[in-house]
């Protein structure tokens, strides 16, 4: 009887260390500060489910409130406001901060670069992650890899481009490392916000844009002014979206609370992969219905392209040592899977 005693006792204090535990869990009551707005799909909504979910797992004791652009500080300030500690989260992507380090920006999309698997894949296992830390840190910041998209497409034009010579002296929005190959190609890139584009695109301050892909190119209506629809998306196969964190407000947090952030981002990024592909052919029939040419790119100006993009590589590598650590991780890792995606995928 004694024995029996001592492990119901044993058992009770063991369901109370769970529920002791559990009521432990940090209180955050945090501003999440977006780039994208809340209704942009994928964009915006992803960063807003990722909210709800944090909310949802932890029993309302994480508390992330997504913040529209510009309700804290400007979409294109966060960065520096999570530094500074101003404002505790952002929901974003590494592409928009090449400012700060052009490295970061392969934790976004690479031109000719990866799918989403084989990204997440040198990410979580082949040291990604590790560097992406590291360069955060030198700013203050935490990031979390927290959703990943599908391709993109790779611009919208007023008219058709039957040349390289046809992209000379435009003016387009472009995104990331992408941005430096078609300057290379002799266009006039400028970053613009995603709510900025359309009226610049409209008023002629450009001539041509990239974004993202159809499903959220259609809600931000670019057809309305360009009617050349150009695929493949070279430059991002796959983007890679964060949660950018405070680092001293995420040094803070005990490991539950921690995991609970990460464990979330990771579902984010399963939900954003499926929900992405998921979109696609229904968004690209209803721009066909709104008068979009829907074009591929002639084979000889994306070896142009290719070209243009390996030029940039040396000149990154050569002026940034991050870019060249990062690189030639994600080279190597990609090198090393060629031969499992060679044999293991149909193509």
């Amino acid at each position: 009887m004694k024995s029996l005693l001592s492990s119901v006792a044993i058992a009770a204090s063991l369901v109370v260390g769970v529920a002791g535990s559990a009521n432990a869990l940090d209180q955050i009551d945090w501003d999440m500060q977006s780039t994208y707005p809340g209704t942009l799909t994928q964009l915006g909504t992803l960063g807003k489910v990722l909210s709800e979910r944090l909310n949802a797992v932890s029993g309302g004791e994480i508390n992330l409130k997504f913040q529209e652009p510009g309700a804290i500080v400007p979409a294109l300030e966060a960065f520096d406001a999570v530094a500074s500690g101003a404002v505790q989260a952002a929901w974003s992507t590494p592409g928009y901060w090449t400012g700060k380090d052009t490295s970061l920006a392969l934790f976004a999309a690479v031109p000719f670069g990866p799918r989403a698997s084989e990204y997440i894949a040198w990410m979580k296992f082949g040291g990604g992650n590790e560097l992406f830390d590291e360069v955060y840190s030198a700013y203050g910041i935490k990031s979390l890899p927290c959703a990943v998209i599908a391709p993109e497409a790779s611009g919208w034009f007023r008219k058709e481009i039957n040349s390289a010579d046809d992209l000379k002296g435009l003016k387009m929005r472009f995104f990331g490392l992408g941005a430096k190959v078609m300057q290379k190609l002799g266009v006039s890139t400028q970053l613009l916000a995603g709510g900025d584009i359309f009226p610049a695109l409209e008023l002629g301050t450009i001539d041509a844009t990239e974004f993202s892909m159809p499903a959220i190119d259609l809600k931000l209506g670019f057809y309305q002014v360009a009617k050349y629809y150009y695929f493949p998306g070279w430059h991002q196969q796959s983007t890679i979206f964060e949660l950018m964190l405070n680092r001293d407000e995420w040094d803070a947090l005990d490991d539950q609370t921690k995991a609970i952030f990460e464990t979330v981002c990771d579902a984010n990024i399963t939900y954003g992969i499926a929900e992405g592909e998921a979109i696609q052919p229904a968004a690209l029939a209803e721009l066909e219905k709104n008068g979009v040419n829907i074009k591929s790119w002639d084979p000889a100006i994306l070896d142009q392209l290719r070209t243009a993009w390996l030029e940039v590589v040396e000149e990154e590598k050569a002026a940034n040592p991050n870019f060249a650590k990062v690189w030639e991780s994600l080279s190597t890792f990609r090198e090393n899977y060629k031969t499992w995606s060679e044999l293991g995928y149909l193509r």
